[in-house]
């Protein structure tokens, strides 16, 4: 039914204190989309069972399939259900409208990113974009993310391999992270340290000394996107390092659909779906206990 102005401000400064918990306690709190209520329910009982805090995340096209304040409420629901520390993001939002509308629905973290729609953008649009959206959140607190450039990969599964020395040339370097936090006044910064969006065929190698001068040049928070297909000790110490968000989406998306096609293939004269879809959720939760683990929060949770 939406939340009041109050409830949502309330809600963002649990938000920003979670961030900062992050930081002192060196662990990451993980972002994982959610693209239906199964794997809301999946990703609340990982929550539960490990105690730990989570963002559920979506782009532009789960609010277009589900409707933004339909996302909020069945968010809500769930938190309530299962007794759990979460929050919202709006993951790679292409305009500033529709971040400004995330914002509007009571979404405490907002991730804008200009370059995914026109990736021809000039460095100015982009920072001055970027700095309307953080303007705009200033009424309800939502943490504001962006990063300068476009962010490589897509979200999901890859069969070709990425040249690294290619991929190495649209690093973030810790010049450039501080100039935009500067230029933008963002709350949190997407790191480009090797971490592709998708699955690939070959594993993925995060630059952790990188990201540690990142760290010692800023002093916003650090987020990393790609978190699928990446080996569990990246994780542990990046959050070691200062990164207090890893966003998770294609693992999850791998496992609903390989268990889905599983479950109809063994159960072909069952049409009400709704009645055999726990593997699927519980792959799904296996996956995302998995990813609390490596990141550290298991247990962190504040209600």
């Amino acid at each position: 039914m939406g939340l009041t102005i109050k409830q949502i401000r309330d809600n963002t400064i649990r938000a920003r204190h979670l961030m900062q918990r992050s930081r002192s306690q060196g662990f990451a709190v993980g972002a994982f989309n959610i693209d239906n209520q199964d794997t809301i329910i999946a990703v609340a009982r990982a929550a539960q069972a490990k105690n730990a805090p989570i963002l559920m995340e979506v782009t532009h096209d789960e609010v277009t399939a589900m409707g933004i304040d339909n996302i909020r409420d069945m968010v809500d629901n769930y938190k309530a259900e299962y007794g759990l520390e979460v929050y919202i993001n709006l993951d790679h939002s292409p305009t500033v409208e529709g971040a400004k509308r995330g914002i509007d629905a009571g979404f405490e973290f907002i991730h804008i990113d200009i370059s995914q729609a026109n990736k021809e953008a000039s460095d100015e649009e982009i920072i001055a974009q970027t700095r309307e959206v953080v303007e705009y959140a200033k009424f309800t607190g939502a943490l504001v993310e962006s990063e300068p450039h476009y962010f490589g990969g897509s979200s999901n599964l890859h069969t070709e391999a990425f040249d690294y020395e290619e991929i190495r040339k649209t690093f973030s370097t810790p010049e450039g992270a501080k100039a935009f936090i500067d230029a933008t006044g963002i709350d949190t910064f997407a790191a480009a340290i090797g971490n592709l969006h998708g699955k690939y065929p070959v594993p993925k190698e995060l630059d952790l000394e990188l990201l540690q001068r990142i760290r010692d040049m800023i002093d916003c928070n650090i987020s990393l996107h790609g978190g699928s297909g990446t080996a569990a000790h990246y994780f542990t110490e990046a959050a070691k390092i200062g990164v207090s968000k890893v966003n998770i989406n294609s693992d999850l998306r791998f496992a609903f659909r390989t268990n889905l096609e599983r479950i109809l293939a063994e159960n072909p004269d069952q049409y009400a779906v709704v009645k055999i879809m726990e593997p699927v959720r519980q792959a799904v939760q296996a996956v995302v206990e998995e990813k609390i683990d490596a990141l550290g929060s298991a247990g962190k949770a504040i209600l």
